[in-house]
């Protein structure tokens, strides 16, 4: 899948994209509670996650990128919610942009062709853990049809401190 706008490409990710996508994922992890993991990753570890996401099947990385330069504004993944059998029809999606493209709709393009992707796959419901506070990721979810339907209170440390996270969810 391909799609271009504001010059912008969105496609699947693909293995030459691992040394991009690790480092944008490691400045959250540095910088900032919107994801739990406390040590930044080397390429060669986070290769397992991305052969996790193929271009088919219900577990995906679309990949947005600057069409001249190639260089990674963002990504989306749907990933496994829980290991058991019984949770195969449901996926956790999630948007990490890059700080400095933010606020150009990159993540609304990464979710309009990841929901599009997996519009064809045996899916019923997604869902998006956001680390509170966090008002442009809980607004891209509204956006896109996710309701609150909880918020683990303090379930988090990083930092020195506990975060909160609210869950959402959305039919397929």
């Amino acid at each position: 899948m391909f799609t271009e706008r504001a010059e912008v490409q969105v496609r699947p990710g693909v293995e030459d994209d691992l040394e991009a996508l690790t480092a944008l994922y490691n400045h959250y992890v540095r910088e900032t509670a919107i994801t739990f993991d406390t040590a930044i990753f080397t390429p060669p570890e986070r290769r397992p996650w991305l052969l996790s996401h193929p271009e088919d099947g219900p577990h995906r990385l679309m990949v947005a990128a600057e069409p001249r330069t190639g260089r990674i504004l963002g990504y989306a993944t749907s990933s496994p919610f829980r290991p058991k059998a019984a949770y195969a029809t449901s996926v956790e999606t999630t948007v990490y942009v890059a700080p400095d493209a933010g606020r150009r709709g990159i993540g609304t393009l990464l979710y309009e062709a990841l929901f599009a992707a997996l519009s064809g796959e045996d899916l019923h419901r997604a869902y998006a853990g956001v680390a509170l506070p966090n008002e442009a990721s809980v607004r891209l979810h509204e956006r896109f049809g996710f309701q609150h339907v909880g918020t683990y209170r303090e379930v988090g440390r990083k930092f020195g401190r506990y975060w909160d996270v609210a869950w959402y969810e959305k039919p397929l």
